[in-house]
């Protein structure tokens, strides 16, 4: 055999080895259901921002999270992100603000207890009539503990567009 015919193979091999990776992945119903799961998790996420519900967001983090901000250049511990973010959740809570987050991925990496979450979302507000809405580049690296999601580490990497915004929803991408 020459060389490019035994290069030919191997490449043929690892893309059929890939495939076959992919497919089995795809049938997994443990990762359907650990997908399932994580959606819930991002839509208690919203609700808890939605109505104002401060306990319940900060039930979603982990108490030793870090929360990374590209857009800031800073690093500090959840709980303390938690505490500059409260006032607005009393805010929405007392009907003085209206404030919602919706989460779209272009990778979801998991298995049963770890999954690393990368997308954007979008994050709108509107206090005396005026709408703000930002879109940031994320990662969340979540944690299952006693049965329930928590976010370790939230990477708020940088600006979005709402371009990049609606091109992840003609992706779609669910695990």
């Amino acid at each position: 055999m020459t060389k490019a015919t035994i290069w030919f193979c191997f490449i043929c091999m690892v893309l059929t080895t890939q495939h076959h990776s992919i497919q089995a992945k795809e049938r997994d119903p443990s990762l359907e259901l650990i997908t399932g799961e994580l959606n819930r998790y991002w839509a208690e996420v919203s609700r808890s921002v939605k109505d104002g519900d401060f306990d319940a967001y900060a039930a979603t983090c982990h108490p030793q999270g870090v929360l990374v901000s590209g857009i800031k250049k800073t690093t500090y511990p959840l709980p303390q992100a938690l505490n500059q973010w409260k006032q607005g959740f009393e805010d929405t809570r007392a009907n003085r603000l209206q404030a919602s987050v919706e989460f779209r991925f272009s990778q979801r990496l998991h298995d049963e207890a770890t999954a690393h979450e990368t997308g954007i979302f979008r994050y709108a507000t509107v206090q005396d009539g005026e709408p703000t809405i930002s879109y940031i580049h994320f990662e969340g690296l979540l944690r299952k503990t006693e049965g329930r999601w928590l976010i370790v580490m939230e990477y708020q990497k940088s600006l979005a567009t709402e371009a990049q915004w609606n091109e992840l929803l003609a992706k779609r991408v669910t695990d």
